[in-house]
């Protein structure tokens, strides 16, 4: 005796496959422009105090890179022609990422960029925290 338990197969029309695949490009535009939304909202807060703007740009651009491949193959471009500048950013779009590492390295770039040498304390300050035992 035998007994089947299992579904019989499904059988999908193209209407069904035609239906899936329009669903599933709207469903890719529409996270597309949430992320990009996302972007132009974090680089809009981003002067303000506070580091809110960082984490929705963040966000934004991992909607983005996920569901856009033209966007993916830009974003690898400009990270082969400048990866000082993408480096802390893929930093931060990995599973887990280095958020206190990142801040210190941004923190110390911009002082490095704006102030002049004998006004610079995040370096001297990291100096003598190493020197602590």
């Amino acid at each position: 005796m035998n007994f089947a338990l299992a579904m019989p197969p499904v059988r999908f029309s193209a209407a069904d496959e035609l239906a899936r695949e329009l669903l599933g490009r709207i469903s890719r535009v529409v996270l597309v422009t949430l992320g990009l939304i996302l972007i132009v909202a974090g680089f809009l807060i981003a002067p303000l105090p506070g580091p809110l703007g960082v984490p929705l740009t963040v966000a934004g651009l991992m909607l983005v890179l996920r569901n856009s491949f033209r966007a993916r193959k830009q974003f690898v471009r400009f990270q082969h022609a400048h990866p000082k500048l993408i480096f802390p950013l893929r930093r931060l779009l990995r599973r887990e990422p280095e958020v206190m590492p990142v801040a210190w390295q941004q923190v110390l770039r911009v002082e490095r960029l704006v102030l002049p040498r004998r006004w610079r304390v995040a370096q001297r300050w990291r100096k003598s925290l190493k020197r602590r035992p």
